[in-house]
């Protein structure tokens, strides 16, 4: 069913847990520059506009003017400063959003030639939950899965076993 490499098995497993929950053509505000898994959102008919590349940190101006009915962040809110700022300022009344897990075996990831990709937060399970949970919302369904690699070795085994995302699907809090 899914492919066996990334990211298009993150893909389908992202997409597939989206459409279990969401009807196309539903409006979405999507977290982040243009990008491929946007542009699948699209083909699957969902009505997608993109953040321009604003610091959220900092600019959370198109959240708070968004009139989309669903918002998704998927591996963004591991890049910001201030995530729960950013979460309460979505004025969807969905949102789907996924994190990279911390592990136990690996350091928070940060891209040695790129300065903005790097990770401020990897999360536990708990800790996101709690992190929606302070911002307004309630998880209605959740699932975490692995992230394999075409490596031979102990860390490359332990991927293969050990969750590195975690995926949500969230309603605002009346």
């Amino acid at each position: 069913m899914y492919e066996k490499h990334y990211p298009e098995r993150r893909f389908n497993i992202t997409i597939e847990f989206l459409k279990a929950h969401a009807l196309s053509p539903s409006s979405i505000l999507d977290l982040g520059v243009e990008n491929p898994f946007s542009k699948l959102m699209s083909a699957e008919g969902f009505s997608v506009e993109n953040t321009r590349g604003q610091d959220l940190d900092v600019d959370r101006s198109q959240l708070l003017s968004s009139s989309a009915k669903i918002t998704t962040a998927f591996e963004i809110f591991e890049h910001l400063l201030s995530p729960l700022e950013v979460l309460k300022s979505i004025q969807s009344e969905h949102l789907f959003a996924s994190v990279p897990l911390k592990l136990w075996f690996s350091k928070a990831y940060k891209s040695k030639t790129d300065h903005w990709d790097r990770h401020y937060h990897e999360f536990e399970t708990w800790q996101f939950d709690w992190l929606l949970e302070k911002a307004g919302w309630e998880i209605m369904d959740s699932k975490t899965f692995t992230h394999p690699v075409r490596k031979v070795g102990f860390r490359p085994l332990l991927r293969l076993i050990t969750p590195r995302y975690y995926l949500v699907y969230c309603q605002r809090k009346s």
